[in-house]
């Protein structure tokens, strides 16, 4: 017996599952959306918010984003809601401090006084940055299916991928070869790049081209995150007929004749059926799901294999505002290049001579002392800064590292690392803390009175499980998929299944969502033929892009 039908159950809460329940419930297709356990991107200590994954909308200039504003007739919506990133970027190391404002003429006089020796390579590769992501622009444009499955789709796509610089480049290929080794630049330029993407190690060319191009080329952002994007898109939904159960989660993918034909909810003895099962899950956690039954033969013979060694670990810091300096960026990365003052705290002192093997001066180091810096491990840190509306008169900082599981860092130390490389650049954070947490850890909540720390046990916060919750995973892929971008196909590993998370083109991090969701709404769409023609036709209903 079936409770209810619909035409899609879209499982999850990713940018990937609620773009495509979006652009279904426009085409006129019965979405219900299940939020299957995720949680929200926020929770609270009394009247603190805090968020539980940094987030930077790095896929707003992506064509995937802007047609997907388009088909849904948002441009406008979209256009109030975000604010420019200025600078868009801001790298911070000790003596150091570049950023990366929106205006090039501006960018090429930091370049001049931070790193003049580098003015002609720099130039020459960002303007075949722009060269690269114009054209992935224009392949990116067109409604192909990435990755795609069979013979007619990759023959589609071939034709598109064709037009991407360094797509068929050798994996291990350098953009950054006339960098020295060991520049803070190149550090710079990589580790934007593992920020933006979802595999673990540095991507192939093509995609570090258009990851570090999300942040240099108009970077907007949203005062409220994670949580502005998703009540976006659920209005987006429920707009158009759609049905959202975020809290709920699903039992079971209730197969029959080897297809998927429903999902059973927690709590329900009889499924809601449905013509395909949308989801943000990998296809081996999708096949558990259904007990795995009707996995085709196919998967079970050719599935990559989907595995992880890197998480992302996120502290949520409330500090007072005047604890912070003002040049101080909505979007950092703090670099731990050795050397003691503060890049923020000012630029009067003049910094000690480098020795010649310095590597922030570009060169080797001459000694394995030089090499390893002596002290605490000093993690890479994503920082960004969120001002709270008046009356509100602090900041929330929310900190970001990639943690490997096995690394000098473990778990239960992360949160005291990036609390020591914030105070390491940030000079009076430490007097201005109000609050400071992290979800991965399972530690107590630190409250600050002046500078006396006090511990507030997780029963007290709300939305938060009372323990350590997972981090989000930097993925690793074998075989590496199409174009070494991708992991997992969008069709699953069963019958009407189709997969829109962060597993199908992980290269792409952000940007590899929108498309996975965008192909899934294509294969859906042109099961109806009327819908299809509907869609052909709607020209006349939305806005002219």
């Amino acid at each position: 017996m079936i409770h209810k039908h619909y035409d899609v159950i879209v499982l999850g809460r990713s940018i990937g599952a609620l773009t495509a329940a979006a652009l279904l419930a426009r085409r006129d297709f019965t979405v219900m959306v299940v939020g299957h356990g995720e949680r929200p991107p926020t929770y609270r200590l009394d009247q603190h918010v805090l968020r539980r994954r940094a987030f930077t909308m790095l896929a707003e200039p992506s064509p995937a984003w802007r047609r997907f504003l388009v088909e849904l007739a948002q441009s406008q919506t979209w256009k109030r809601r975000i604010v420019p990133a200025a600078p868009m970027l801001q790298a911070v190391a000790p003596r150091r401090r570049l950023d990366v404002p929106p205006d090039m003429v501006l960018f090429g006089r930091e370049i001049d006084r931070e790193f003049p020796e580098l003015r002609r390579v720099v130039d020459e590769l960002y303007a075949e940055l722009a060269h690269v992501n114009g054209a992935a622009d224009d392949a990116f444009s067109h409604d192909a299916l990435w990755p795609p499955g069979t013979f007619w789709e990759r023959r589609e796509t071939a034709r598109y991928a064709a037009m991407l610089p360094y797509a068929r480049a050798e994996p291990d290929a350098d953009l950054l070869v006339e960098f020295p080794r060991g520049h803070l630049f190149r550090s710079i330029v990589t580790q934007s790049v593992l920020f933006a993407t979802d595999l673990s190690a540095l991507p192939p060319p093509f995609a570090v081209a258009r990851l570090h191009g999300a942040w240099t080329r108009g970077l907007m952002t949203l005062p409220r995150g994670e949580e502005e994007l998703e009540e976006f898109l659920l209005e987006r939904i429920l707009a158009h007929g759609g049905r959202c159960l975020l809290d709920e989660r699903a039992a079971s993918v209730h197969v029959r004749r080897g297809t998927a034909a429903g999902v059973v909810l927690d709590g329900d003895d009889h499924p809601n059926g449905s013509s395909f099962v949308i989801t943000d899950m990998d296809g081996e956690t999708l096949a558990s799901l259904a007990g795995g039954e009707g996995i085709h033969k196919r998967a079970l013979r050719e599935w990559p294999r989907i595995t992880s060694s890197v998480g992302r670990f996120v502290v949520s810091l409330l500090v007072r505002r005047e604890g912070l300096p003002e040049p101080l960026g909505p979007e950092a990365l703090l670099l731990p290049f050795p050397s003691p003052p503060s890049a923020l705290a000012g630029r009067s002192a003049p910094p000690p001579p480098r020795a010649p093997g310095d590597a922030a001066s570009g060169g080797r180091p001459s000694s394995p002392r030089q090499a390893r810096p002596a002290g605490p491990v000093r993690p890479v840190v994503h920082l960004q800064r969120c001002d709270l509306p008046p009356p509100s008169t602090d900041t929330l900082l929310v900190a970001e590292i990639l943690l490997p599981d096995r690394g000098p860092l473990s778990l239960l130390e992360a949160r005291q690392a990036v609390l020591d490389a914030l105070t390491a650049e940030l000079p009076f954070l430490e007097r201005h803390l109000v609050l400071v947490d992290s979800v991965h850890d399972g530690l107590p909540v630190w409250l600050y009175d002046g500078q006396r720390r006090r511990l507030v046990e997780r029963a007290a916060l709300k939305g938060a499980a009372p323990g350590a919750e997972p981090m989000v995973r930097q993925l690793e892929v074998d075989p590496p998929g199409y174009l070494g971008l991708a992991g997992e196909p969008i069709r699953g590993p069963i019958e009407r299944t189709l997969l829109v998370g962060r597993s199908v083109l992980p290269g792409l991090g952000q940007e590899g969502q929108l498309l996975a969701a965008w192909g899934a709404a294509r294969l859906v769409t042109r099961t109806d033929r009327r819908k299809e023609r509907m869609r052909r036709d709607m020209w006349s209903k939305v806005e002219i892009g």
